[in-house]
C-alpha cells in the first residue's frame, strides 16, 4: 500500500465540512469532534490550503467562526464558505432585491443588500419565522413578479428545537403554488 505522502502527491488543498465533521452542535454551542481541533492544526501546518464549508443557514459566518475559535479551532471568516454570504453575492451580481424569509441569525449577512421593492424571494431555515403571515407575504411577492425568482439557502431541518420543520418543504410549497397559479394564468 502506498504511503500517505505518495497518495497526497498533487493535492494542493483540503475542504472540510464544519457541522458534524469538526463539531457537533447543541444548545450550549456544541462540542468539537474528538481530534478535530488537532487535525485542523496539523493541516494548517502543512503546505495544503485549508478551507471550510457549511450548509448552516442559521448562523452568520462571524458567529460560526467565533464559536469555532472559542472551541480551539484556528479558523477565520475568509476561510469559510456558507449559504448566506454566497447568496448575498449572487443577489448583488444579479441586481436582485430580495424579500427575506430567513433566520435572524443570518440577517446580518444581507445588511448590504437592497430589500426595497423585492424582485425575488430568499428563503432559509427561518425557524419560528415560518408563519402563515410570512409565507403569504413571500407568496404575494412571487405572484406579483412576471418571472418569479425563489432562492433557497439550503434544505434540512429548520432548527434543532423543531426538527420536524424542514425549509425544503416550504420552498417546495411556495414553488408549486406559484407554478400552479402561473399555469392557470397562461391558460
Amino acid at each position: 500500500m502506498a504511503a500517505w505522502g505518495e497518495r497526497l502527491a498533487g493535492v494542493r488543498g483540503v475542504l472540510l465540512d464544519i457541522s458534524g465533521v469538526l463539531y457537533d452542535g447543541g444548545e450550549d454551542g456544541g462540542t468539537p469532534i474528538p481530534g478535530s481541533v488537532e487535525a485542523v492544526a496539523r493541516l494548517k501546518l502543512s503546505k495544503l490550503k485549508v478551507r471550510f464549508c457549511t450548509n448552516d443557514s442559521q448562523k452568520s459566518r462571524r458567529d460560526l467562526v467565533g464559536l469555532l475559535q472559542r472551541q480551539g479551532f484556528d479558523i477565520s471568516e475568509g476561510e469559510v464558505t456558507s449559504p448566506a454570504p454566497a447568496t448575498s453575492l449572487i443577489l448583488k451580481e444579479r441586481g436582485l432585491r430580495p424579500h427575506l424569509l430567513i433566520h435572524d441569525g443570518v440577517r446580518s449577512e444581507f445588511d448590504q443588500i437592497d430589500t426595497s421593492n423585492p424582485n425575488c424571494v430568499v428563503i432559509a431555515d427561518a425557524g419560528e419565522g415560518f408563519s402563515y403571515q410570512n409565507m403569504n407575504e413571500a407568496f404575494r411577492v412571487l405572484m406579483d413578479l412576471e418571472k418569479p425568482v425563489l432562492i433557497s439557502l439550503g434544505k434540512g431541518p429548520s432548527d434543532e428545537q423543531h426538527p420536524e420543520v424542514k425549509a425544503d418543504g416550504y420552498v417546495d410549497n411556495l414553488a408549486e403554488a406559484v407554478n400552479l397559479l402561473l399555469q392557470h394564468a397562461i391558460k
